[in-house]
C-alpha cells in the first residue's frame, strides 16, 4: 500500500483522551486520509468503534501488538 498515514500516539492516555485527540487530528485531515492511533487503554477499541459510528468516519482496522492497539481510521 502506498497511502499517506498520519500517526497519533495516544499511548498511556485514558478514556476519553485518545478519542478527543483523534477527533482534533481528524479535523485537520482532508477527506479520505488515514489516521493511525496508537493506544494502550483497553477501552480504546470499543470507544473508537462508537466514535466512528457517531461521526461517520470509517474504522478501517484494529490490531493489537502486546499492550498497544493500532486503530486505523479514515476521515469521512
Amino acid at each position: 500500500m502506498d497511502e499517506e498515514v498520519t500517526i497519533l500516539d495516544a499511548t498511556d492516555l485514558r478514556c476519553p483522551l485518545p478519542v478527543l485527540r483523534a477527533r482534533k487530528t481528524l479535523k485537520d485531515l482532508p477527506s479520505g486520509k488515514f489516521l493511525d492511533v496508537f493506544a494502550t487503554d483497553e477501552a480504546a477499541p470499543a470507544d473508537f468503534a462508537a466514535f466512528c459510528e457517531e461521526t461517520g468516519h470509517r474504522l478501517v482496522k484494529i490490531a493489537q501488538n502486546g499492550k498497544i492497539y493500532t486503530i486505523r481510521l479514515r476521515r469521512k
